[in-house]
């Protein structure tokens, strides 16, 4: 058995924090362009409504859930049952 030292510990966070930004970046990145494009839209055309910017980037992130869903789902899965493994051997 393994004991939870330093290193072991560092591992599991530096991994944990690692499949976080992979699982966020593609939304995130999305949503953040998306943004910037209609931002750019509003200021070319002194258009200043709310719901504007809201609007695409909801749709732009339902569109990236919808694709990377299942790639987002194996990756959170993997990473839980590397985890979830790793408990017989911590002591």
């Amino acid at each position: 058995m393994q004991d939870l030292g330093e290193g072991m510990a560092l591992s599991m966070t530096s991994e944990m924090l690692w499949t976080a930004i992979k699982l966020a970046a593609p939304l995130i990145g999305i949503t953040t362009v998306v943004g910037l494009l209609v931002s750019i839209l509003q200021s070319v055309t002194q258009i200043q409504e709310s719901s504007l910017t809201f609007v695409p980037k909801l749709i732009a992130a339902a569109a990236v859930l919808l694709l990377l869903g299942g790639w987002m789902m194996s990756v959170l899965a993997d990473y839980a049952i590397q985890l979830i493994s790793n408990i017989p051997n911590i002591q």
